[in-house]
Protein backbone atom coordinates (compact mmCIF):
# COMPACT_ATOMS: atom_id res chain seq x y z
CA UNK A 1 0.00 0.00 0.00
CA UNK A 2 1.38 3.61 -0.80
CA UNK A 3 2.89 5.32 2.02
CA UNK A 4 3.29 9.28 1.93
CA UNK A 5 5.09 11.21 4.53
CA UNK A 6 2.30 13.51 5.72
CA UNK A 7 4.59 16.74 6.49
CA UNK A 8 1.49 18.42 8.75
CA UNK A 9 1.41 15.45 11.33
CA UNK A 10 5.27 14.33 10.70
CA UNK A 11 4.53 11.23 10.07
CA UNK A 12 4.32 8.25 7.33
CA UNK A 13 0.67 7.38 6.63
CA UNK A 14 -0.90 5.49 4.36
CA UNK A 15 -2.85 7.17 1.60
CA UNK A 16 -6.37 6.78 0.79
CA UNK A 17 -8.24 9.68 -1.45
CA UNK A 18 -10.99 10.59 -0.33
CA UNK A 19 -13.02 9.54 -3.38
CA UNK A 20 -11.57 5.44 -4.16
CA UNK A 21 -10.27 6.15 -7.41
CA UNK A 22 -9.68 10.09 -7.94
CA UNK A 23 -7.06 11.91 -6.28
CA UNK A 24 -7.53 15.75 -5.92
CA UNK A 25 -3.31 17.39 -5.96
CA UNK A 26 -2.51 21.17 -5.48
CA UNK A 27 1.01 21.90 -6.23
CA UNK A 28 2.63 25.30 -6.01
CA UNK A 29 3.18 26.62 -9.57
CA UNK A 30 5.33 29.77 -10.22
CA UNK A 31 5.29 33.51 -9.59
CA UNK A 32 6.44 34.54 -13.69
CA UNK A 33 8.43 36.85 -13.21
CA UNK A 34 11.79 35.49 -14.08
CA UNK A 35 13.10 32.44 -15.39
CA UNK A 36 12.40 28.84 -13.04
CA UNK A 37 15.42 27.78 -11.67
CA UNK A 38 16.68 24.47 -11.07
CA UNK A 39 15.42 24.43 -7.57
CA UNK A 40 11.89 24.93 -8.81
CA UNK A 41 12.15 22.49 -11.52
CA UNK A 42 12.93 19.51 -9.23
CA UNK A 43 9.97 20.40 -6.74
CA UNK A 44 7.85 20.52 -10.04
CA UNK A 45 9.39 16.97 -11.14
CA UNK A 46 8.26 15.84 -7.84
CA UNK A 47 4.90 16.43 -8.18
CA UNK A 48 4.94 15.03 -11.48
CA UNK A 49 6.66 12.26 -10.86
CA UNK A 50 3.80 11.30 -7.53
CA UNK A 51 1.13 12.46 -10.21
CA UNK A 52 2.29 9.78 -12.40
CA UNK A 53 2.97 7.18 -9.98
CA UNK A 54 -0.73 7.35 -8.35
CA UNK A 55 -1.75 6.80 -12.40
CA UNK A 56 0.74 4.14 -12.62
CA UNK A 57 -1.28 2.87 -9.33
CA UNK A 58 -4.29 3.15 -10.62
CA UNK A 59 -5.85 6.53 -9.87
CA UNK A 60 -6.94 9.56 -11.43
CA UNK A 61 -5.54 12.46 -10.98
CA UNK A 62 -6.88 15.99 -10.66
CA UNK A 63 -4.14 17.99 -10.35
CA UNK A 64 -3.71 21.91 -10.72
CA UNK A 65 -0.84 24.33 -10.55
CA UNK A 66 -1.50 27.64 -9.81
CA UNK A 67 -0.08 30.77 -12.12
CA UNK A 68 0.90 33.52 -8.92
CA UNK A 69 1.12 36.88 -11.46
CA UNK A 70 0.40 39.40 -8.83
CA UNK A 71 0.41 40.30 -5.15
CA UNK A 72 3.68 38.08 -4.53
CA UNK A 73 5.54 40.37 -2.98
CA UNK A 74 10.23 40.22 -2.25
CA UNK A 75 10.74 38.16 0.61
CA UNK A 76 7.48 37.12 0.98
CA UNK A 77 5.93 39.97 3.24
CA UNK A 78 2.66 41.84 3.34
CA UNK A 79 4.93 45.03 2.30
CA UNK A 80 6.98 46.20 -0.19
CA UNK A 81 8.00 45.14 -4.22
CA UNK A 82 5.87 43.01 -5.92
CA UNK A 83 8.14 40.82 -7.47
CA UNK A 84 6.12 41.45 -10.77
CA UNK A 85 6.41 45.04 -11.05
CA UNK A 86 10.01 44.80 -9.72
CA UNK A 87 11.10 42.63 -12.99
CA UNK A 88 8.29 45.19 -14.99
CA UNK A 89 10.56 47.93 -13.96
CA UNK A 90 13.74 46.78 -14.63
CA UNK A 91 12.35 45.60 -18.49
CA UNK A 92 10.19 48.40 -18.63
CA UNK A 93 7.17 47.02 -19.43
CA UNK A 94 3.73 45.87 -18.16
CA UNK A 95 3.44 43.68 -15.12
CA UNK A 96 1.11 41.30 -16.90
CA UNK A 97 2.89 41.72 -19.98
CA UNK A 98 6.27 40.40 -17.83
CA UNK A 99 3.95 37.88 -16.56
CA UNK A 100 2.90 36.70 -20.02
CA UNK A 101 6.42 36.51 -21.43
CA UNK A 102 7.42 34.33 -17.93
CA UNK A 103 4.62 31.70 -18.13
CA UNK A 104 5.29 31.23 -21.64
CA UNK A 105 8.30 30.17 -20.54
CA UNK A 106 7.14 27.99 -17.49
CA UNK A 107 5.08 25.89 -20.41
CA UNK A 108 7.65 25.60 -22.73
CA UNK A 109 10.15 24.07 -19.51
CA UNK A 110 7.39 21.71 -18.91
CA UNK A 111 6.91 20.58 -22.67
CA UNK A 112 10.68 20.13 -22.59
CA UNK A 113 10.99 18.16 -19.23
CA UNK A 114 7.82 15.88 -20.39
CA UNK A 115 5.47 16.76 -17.59
CA UNK A 116 2.20 15.46 -17.69
CA UNK A 117 -0.30 18.17 -18.36
CA UNK A 118 -2.40 18.78 -15.23
CA UNK A 119 -6.00 19.78 -15.56
CA UNK A 120 -5.89 23.38 -14.74
CA UNK A 121 -3.19 26.18 -14.43
CA UNK A 122 -4.91 28.91 -12.99
CA UNK A 123 -3.70 32.60 -13.08
CA UNK A 124 -3.81 34.47 -9.83
CA UNK A 125 -4.51 37.53 -11.76
CA UNK A 126 -7.88 36.28 -13.15
CA UNK A 127 -9.66 34.57 -9.81
CA UNK A 128 -9.72 37.87 -7.90
CA UNK A 129 -13.78 37.86 -7.63
CA UNK A 130 -13.47 34.06 -6.07
CA UNK A 131 -10.11 36.31 -3.44
CA UNK A 132 -13.00 38.51 -2.69
CA UNK A 133 -15.34 35.85 -2.04
CA UNK A 134 -13.24 34.00 0.39
CA UNK A 135 -12.27 37.30 2.17
CA UNK A 136 -15.87 38.44 3.08
CA UNK A 137 -16.54 34.58 4.26
CA UNK A 138 -13.33 35.17 6.29
CA UNK A 139 -14.94 38.65 7.68
CA UNK A 140 -18.16 36.91 8.38
CA UNK A 141 -16.57 34.33 10.47
CA UNK A 142 -14.73 36.38 12.39
CA UNK A 143 -11.42 35.27 11.18
CA UNK A 144 -10.79 38.46 9.12
CA UNK A 145 -10.78 42.39 9.65
CA UNK A 146 -10.78 45.58 7.98
CA UNK A 147 -7.87 48.09 8.77
CA UNK A 148 -7.71 51.27 6.40
CA UNK A 149 -8.71 49.72 3.10
CA UNK A 150 -6.37 46.13 3.90
CA UNK A 151 -7.65 43.10 5.41
CA UNK A 152 -5.71 41.08 7.26
CA UNK A 153 -6.33 37.54 9.27
CA UNK A 154 -6.49 37.66 12.64
CA UNK A 155 -4.35 34.48 13.73
CA UNK A 156 -5.42 34.88 17.01
CA UNK A 157 -8.70 33.76 15.94
CA UNK A 158 -7.04 30.03 15.02
CA UNK A 159 -5.40 28.01 17.53
CA UNK A 160 -4.08 25.36 14.98
CA UNK A 161 -1.83 28.23 13.31
CA UNK A 162 1.80 26.92 13.48
CA UNK A 163 1.21 23.22 13.41
CA UNK A 164 2.43 22.71 9.90
CA UNK A 165 5.67 24.44 10.11
CA UNK A 166 6.19 24.97 13.52
CA UNK A 167 6.05 28.73 13.33
CA UNK A 168 3.48 29.72 16.09
CA UNK A 169 2.37 32.74 17.93
CA UNK A 170 4.43 32.29 20.68
CA UNK A 171 7.27 30.95 18.74
CA UNK A 172 7.28 33.79 16.27
CA UNK A 173 6.87 35.86 19.23
CA UNK A 174 10.04 35.03 20.81
CA UNK A 175 11.66 35.47 18.05
CA UNK A 176 10.73 38.81 16.89
CA UNK A 177 10.10 37.87 13.31
CA UNK A 178 7.75 40.14 11.95
CA UNK A 179 7.62 44.36 11.86
CA UNK A 180 5.07 46.37 13.94
CA UNK A 181 2.21 47.26 11.34
CA UNK A 182 -0.06 49.63 13.26
CA UNK A 183 -2.87 48.71 11.26
CA UNK A 184 -2.50 45.37 12.39
CA UNK A 185 -4.07 43.93 15.78
CA UNK A 186 -0.78 41.52 15.45
CA UNK A 187 2.49 41.85 14.13
CA UNK A 188 1.50 38.03 13.24
CA UNK A 189 -1.35 38.68 10.93
CA UNK A 190 -0.96 38.54 7.41
CA UNK A 191 -2.81 40.28 4.21
CA UNK A 192 -5.32 39.26 2.74
CA UNK A 193 -6.24 42.52 0.17
CA UNK A 194 -3.90 45.56 0.29
CA UNK A 195 -4.80 48.97 -0.36
CA UNK A 196 -1.49 50.71 -1.98
CA UNK A 197 -2.06 53.08 -4.69
CA UNK A 198 0.78 53.18 -6.10
CA UNK A 199 0.89 49.16 -6.72
CA UNK A 200 0.33 48.90 -11.06
CA UNK A 201 -2.47 46.01 -10.54
CA UNK A 202 -5.62 46.95 -8.45
CA UNK A 203 -9.66 45.91 -8.48
CA UNK A 204 -12.35 47.05 -7.05
CA UNK A 205 -13.86 45.34 -3.58
CA UNK A 206 -15.88 46.35 -0.66
CA UNK A 207 -12.50 47.56 1.25
CA UNK A 208 -10.60 49.72 -1.20
CA UNK A 209 -9.27 50.06 -4.68
CA UNK A 210 -6.53 47.21 -4.53
CA UNK A 211 -5.30 43.95 -4.71
CA UNK A 212 -5.26 40.09 -3.12
CA UNK A 213 -2.31 39.11 -0.74
CA UNK A 214 -0.40 36.46 -1.94
CA UNK A 215 -2.03 33.36 0.30
CA UNK A 216 -5.56 33.89 -0.31
CA UNK A 217 -4.36 33.38 -4.15
CA UNK A 218 -4.00 29.38 -3.81
CA UNK A 219 -6.88 29.15 -1.36
CA UNK A 220 -9.32 30.24 -4.10
CA UNK A 221 -8.06 28.41 -6.90
CA UNK A 222 -7.75 25.40 -4.97
CA UNK A 223 -11.61 25.31 -3.76
CA UNK A 224 -12.93 26.77 -6.66
CA UNK A 225 -11.03 23.82 -8.83
CA UNK A 226 -11.03 20.94 -6.44
CA UNK A 227 -13.36 21.83 -3.76
CA UNK A 228 -12.90 22.84 0.28
CA UNK A 229 -11.41 19.55 0.91
CA UNK A 230 -8.23 18.13 -1.36
CA UNK A 231 -5.97 15.13 -0.94
CA UNK A 232 -2.26 16.32 -1.42
CA UNK A 233 -0.51 19.73 -1.72
CA UNK A 234 3.06 19.67 -2.67
CA UNK A 235 5.54 22.84 -2.63
CA UNK A 236 8.95 23.60 -1.25
CA UNK A 237 9.58 23.53 2.33
CA UNK A 238 10.29 26.84 1.81
CA UNK A 239 6.73 27.11 1.00
CA UNK A 240 5.59 26.09 4.52
CA UNK A 241 5.79 29.34 6.33
CA UNK A 242 4.57 31.78 5.92
CA UNK A 243 2.59 30.77 2.46
CA UNK A 244 1.40 27.12 3.09
CA UNK A 245 0.42 28.00 7.18
CA UNK A 246 -1.65 31.00 5.76
CA UNK A 247 -3.18 28.99 3.07
CA UNK A 248 -4.65 26.25 5.98
CA UNK A 249 -5.44 29.22 8.42
CA UNK A 250 -7.86 31.01 5.67
CA UNK A 251 -8.73 27.77 3.93
CA UNK A 252 -10.30 26.42 7.21
CA UNK A 253 -11.38 29.66 8.48
CA UNK A 254 -13.78 30.26 5.50
CA UNK A 255 -14.96 26.95 5.11
CA UNK A 256 -14.59 25.34 8.67
CA UNK A 257 -13.23 22.04 6.76
CA UNK A 258 -9.68 19.92 6.70
CA UNK A 259 -8.20 22.00 3.79
CA UNK A 260 -5.67 19.34 3.27
CA UNK A 261 -5.16 15.83 4.01
CA UNK A 262 -1.70 14.80 3.22
CA UNK A 263 1.07 17.74 2.74
CA UNK A 264 3.97 17.23 0.96
CA UNK A 265 7.24 19.30 0.38
CA UNK A 266 10.91 18.84 -0.77
CA UNK A 267 13.58 19.57 0.61
CA UNK A 268 16.35 22.14 -0.44
CA UNK A 269 18.58 22.05 -4.17
CA UNK A 270 22.38 22.82 -3.05
CA UNK A 271 24.02 23.23 -6.10
CA UNK A 272 28.47 22.47 -5.33
CA UNK A 273 27.00 22.43 -1.65
CA UNK A 274 26.14 25.75 -1.67
CA UNK A 275 22.42 27.40 -1.58
CA UNK A 276 22.31 28.76 -5.35
CA UNK A 277 22.63 32.26 -6.07
CA UNK A 278 23.30 34.70 -8.82
CA UNK A 279 26.10 36.24 -6.76
CA UNK A 280 27.94 32.80 -6.49
CA UNK A 281 27.58 31.78 -10.08
CA UNK A 282 26.03 28.77 -9.17
CA UNK A 283 22.46 29.97 -10.05
CA UNK A 284 21.06 27.96 -13.23
CA UNK A 285 17.82 27.36 -15.51
CA UNK A 286 16.98 24.42 -18.14
CA UNK A 287 18.73 26.92 -20.65
CA UNK A 288 21.98 27.11 -18.77
CA UNK A 289 21.99 23.26 -18.76
CA UNK A 290 21.07 22.81 -22.01
CA UNK A 291 23.13 25.17 -23.56
CA UNK A 292 26.29 23.18 -21.36
CA UNK A 293 25.27 20.24 -23.65
CA UNK A 294 23.07 18.26 -21.37
CA UNK A 295 20.39 16.33 -22.99
CA UNK A 296 17.07 16.87 -21.19
CA UNK A 297 16.40 13.57 -19.98
CA UNK A 298 19.01 13.36 -18.37
CA UNK A 299 18.18 16.32 -16.79
CA UNK A 300 14.98 15.07 -15.81
CA UNK A 301 16.97 12.03 -14.43
CA UNK A 302 19.40 14.11 -12.54
CA UNK A 303 16.27 16.17 -10.83
CA UNK A 304 13.85 13.38 -9.90
CA UNK A 305 16.93 10.92 -8.65
CA UNK A 306 17.36 11.86 -5.23
CA UNK A 307 14.38 11.11 -2.23
CA UNK A 308 12.56 14.59 -2.57
CA UNK A 309 12.75 14.67 1.17
CA UNK A 310 16.29 14.88 1.43
CA UNK A 311 18.53 17.60 0.67
CA UNK A 312 20.43 17.25 -3.16
CA UNK A 313 23.39 18.44 -4.04
CA UNK A 314 23.32 19.11 -7.78
CA UNK A 315 26.69 18.90 -9.71
CA UNK A 316 27.74 18.63 -13.29
CA UNK A 317 29.63 15.41 -12.09
CA UNK A 318 25.93 13.77 -11.02
CA UNK A 319 24.72 15.11 -14.83
CA UNK A 320 27.35 13.62 -16.10
CA UNK A 321 26.54 10.25 -14.34
CA UNK A 322 22.99 10.99 -15.26
CA UNK A 323 23.39 11.35 -18.67
CA UNK A 324 25.26 7.41 -18.59
CA UNK A 325 22.30 6.24 -16.74
CA UNK A 326 19.69 7.63 -19.64
CA UNK A 327 22.23 5.75 -22.25
CA UNK A 328 21.89 2.69 -20.55
CA UNK A 329 18.03 2.81 -20.24
CA UNK A 330 18.21 3.63 -24.11
CA UNK A 331 20.25 1.28 -25.01
CA UNK A 332 18.85 -1.67 -23.42
CA UNK A 333 15.07 -0.74 -24.70
CA UNK A 334 16.44 -0.56 -27.72
CA UNK A 335 17.48 -4.22 -27.82
CA UNK A 336 14.34 -5.33 -27.60
CA UNK A 337 13.91 -4.96 -31.33
CA UNK A 338 16.20 -7.12 -31.69
CA UNK A 339 15.56 -10.45 -33.73
CA UNK A 340 15.31 -13.44 -32.02
CA UNK A 341 17.17 -16.59 -32.35
CA UNK A 342 15.05 -19.62 -33.23
CA UNK A 343 14.21 -22.18 -30.87
CA UNK A 344 15.66 -19.81 -27.99
CA UNK A 345 13.37 -19.48 -24.73
CA UNK A 346 14.17 -18.43 -21.03
CA UNK A 347 11.51 -18.71 -18.34
CA UNK A 348 14.01 -16.76 -16.38
CA UNK A 349 12.66 -13.85 -17.98
CA UNK A 350 9.03 -13.80 -17.15
CA UNK A 351 10.48 -14.51 -13.22
CA UNK A 352 12.82 -11.25 -13.47
CA UNK A 353 9.80 -9.15 -15.06
CA UNK A 354 7.32 -9.67 -11.80
CA UNK A 355 10.25 -9.71 -9.79
CA UNK A 356 11.08 -5.74 -11.12
CA UNK A 357 7.43 -4.94 -11.11
CA UNK A 358 7.07 -5.95 -7.35
CA UNK A 359 10.13 -4.50 -6.23
CA UNK A 360 9.93 -1.27 -8.44
CA UNK A 361 6.37 -0.54 -6.69
CA UNK A 362 7.17 -1.75 -3.09
CA UNK A 363 10.00 1.09 -3.16
CA UNK A 364 7.54 3.82 -5.05
CA UNK A 365 4.99 2.92 -2.55
CA UNK A 366 7.44 3.61 -0.03
CA UNK A 367 6.76 7.67 0.35
CA UNK A 368 8.36 7.48 -3.57
CA UNK A 369 11.58 6.37 -2.77
CA UNK A 370 13.00 6.92 -6.45
CA UNK A 371 16.64 5.95 -5.90
CA UNK A 372 15.76 2.41 -4.66
CA UNK A 373 12.76 2.16 -7.40
CA UNK A 374 16.00 3.19 -10.08
CA UNK A 375 18.18 0.42 -8.06
CA UNK A 376 15.67 -2.01 -9.46
CA UNK A 377 15.18 -0.72 -12.54
CA UNK A 378 18.84 -1.58 -13.20
CA UNK A 379 19.03 -4.71 -11.56
CA UNK A 380 16.29 -5.39 -14.36
CA UNK A 381 18.80 -3.83 -17.53
CA UNK A 382 21.39 -6.55 -16.05
CA UNK A 383 18.72 -9.11 -16.54
CA UNK A 384 17.33 -7.71 -19.75
CA UNK A 385 20.80 -7.76 -21.33
CA UNK A 386 21.18 -11.51 -20.36
CA UNK A 387 18.09 -12.56 -21.88
CA UNK A 388 18.89 -10.77 -25.40
CA UNK A 389 22.57 -11.91 -25.38
CA UNK A 390 20.72 -15.39 -24.90
CA UNK A 391 18.58 -14.60 -27.97
CA UNK A 392 15.84 -15.35 -25.15
CA UNK A 393 12.18 -15.44 -27.01
CA UNK A 394 9.50 -15.71 -23.71
CA UNK A 395 8.40 -12.90 -21.80
CA UNK A 396 9.78 -10.23 -24.01
CA UNK A 397 6.47 -8.51 -24.37
CA UNK A 398 5.62 -8.50 -20.97
CA UNK A 399 9.43 -7.07 -20.18
CA UNK A 400 8.89 -4.19 -22.36
CA UNK A 401 5.67 -3.10 -21.49
CA UNK A 402 7.00 -2.97 -17.70
CA UNK A 403 10.21 -1.22 -18.44
CA UNK A 404 8.37 1.03 -20.70
CA UNK A 405 5.57 1.57 -17.62
CA UNK A 406 8.48 2.11 -14.75
CA UNK A 407 11.14 4.45 -16.92
CA UNK A 408 9.12 6.36 -19.26
CA UNK A 409 5.56 6.18 -17.70
CA UNK A 410 6.42 6.91 -14.23
CA UNK A 411 9.79 8.39 -14.27
CA UNK A 412 9.23 10.13 -17.45
CA UNK A 413 12.37 9.53 -18.94
CA UNK A 414 12.32 9.38 -23.09
CA UNK A 415 13.45 6.24 -24.17
CA UNK A 416 13.15 6.37 -27.92
CA UNK A 417 16.32 7.81 -29.40
CA UNK A 418 16.12 11.70 -30.28
CA UNK A 419 16.70 12.31 -34.01
CA UNK A 420 20.02 13.39 -34.27
CA UNK A 421 20.44 17.63 -34.16
CA UNK A 422 17.33 17.49 -32.31
CA UNK A 423 16.88 21.18 -30.88
CA UNK A 424 15.66 22.27 -27.37
CA UNK A 425 12.17 23.99 -26.89
CA UNK A 426 14.11 26.97 -25.44
CA UNK A 427 16.34 27.09 -28.09
CA UNK A 428 13.72 27.03 -30.96
CA UNK A 429 11.62 29.77 -28.56
CA UNK A 430 14.20 31.96 -28.97
CA UNK A 431 14.99 31.49 -32.85
CA UNK A 432 11.13 32.10 -33.03
CA UNK A 433 11.54 35.90 -31.46
CA UNK A 434 14.77 36.36 -33.89
CA UNK A 435 12.68 35.91 -36.89
CA UNK A 436 10.03 38.11 -35.94
CA UNK A 437 12.78 40.69 -34.89
CA UNK A 438 13.71 40.13 -38.00
CA UNK A 439 10.37 40.72 -39.73
CA UNK A 440 10.72 43.54 -38.00
CA UNK A 441 13.68 45.05 -39.07
CA UNK A 442 14.37 45.21 -35.31
CA UNK A 443 18.33 43.89 -35.79
CA UNK A 444 20.15 45.25 -33.37
CA UNK A 445 17.60 43.01 -31.47
CA UNK A 446 17.64 39.64 -33.73
CA UNK A 447 21.67 39.70 -32.69
CA UNK A 448 20.89 40.01 -29.35
CA UNK A 449 18.57 36.83 -29.61
CA UNK A 450 22.17 35.37 -32.07
CA UNK A 451 23.99 35.89 -29.45
CA UNK A 452 21.99 34.51 -26.70
CA UNK A 453 21.45 31.04 -29.12
CA UNK A 454 24.72 30.92 -29.30
CA UNK A 455 25.38 31.05 -25.35
CA UNK A 456 22.95 28.17 -25.30
CA UNK A 457 25.15 26.11 -27.95
CA UNK A 458 23.83 26.29 -31.22
CA UNK A 459 23.58 28.43 -34.54
CA UNK A 460 21.48 30.12 -36.58
CA UNK A 461 21.97 29.88 -40.34
CA UNK A 462 19.42 32.36 -42.30
CA UNK A 463 18.35 30.76 -45.52
CA UNK A 464 15.50 31.50 -48.54
CA UNK A 465 13.07 29.77 -47.51
CA UNK A 466 13.94 30.99 -43.19
CA UNK A 467 16.24 29.76 -40.38
CA UNK A 468 18.23 26.64 -39.75
CA UNK A 469 19.47 26.15 -35.98
CA UNK A 470 21.89 24.03 -35.68
CA UNK A 471 24.37 22.51 -33.13
CA UNK A 472 27.47 24.14 -32.63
Amino acid sequence: MLKLFNSLTKNLEDFKPLKDETVTMYNCGPTVYDYPHIGNLRAWLFADTLRRYLEFSGYRVKQVMNITDVGHMQGDADTGVDKLEAAAEKEKIDPLAIARKYEKIFFEYLKALNFEPAFKYPRASEHVKEMIAMIEKLIANGFAYVAGGDVYFDVSKFPAYGRLSGNTVAALDAGHRVEINPKKKSPFDFALWIHNPSHLLKWDSPWSHGYPGWHIECSAMSTKYLGETIDIHTGGEDNKFPHHECEIAQSEGATGKTFVRYWMHTSHLLVDGQKMSKSLNNFYTLDDLVGKGFSLDAIRYALIMAHYREQQNFTFSALDAAEKAVAKLKAVYSRFAEKNKKGKADAGLAKATETVRLKFAEAMDDDLNVPKALGAIFDFTRELNAAFDNGSVKGRSSAKKIFEKMASGVLGIGLGAKPEGTVPAPVLELSKERETARQNKDYKKADELRGKIKELGFEVVDRDGGAEVKKL
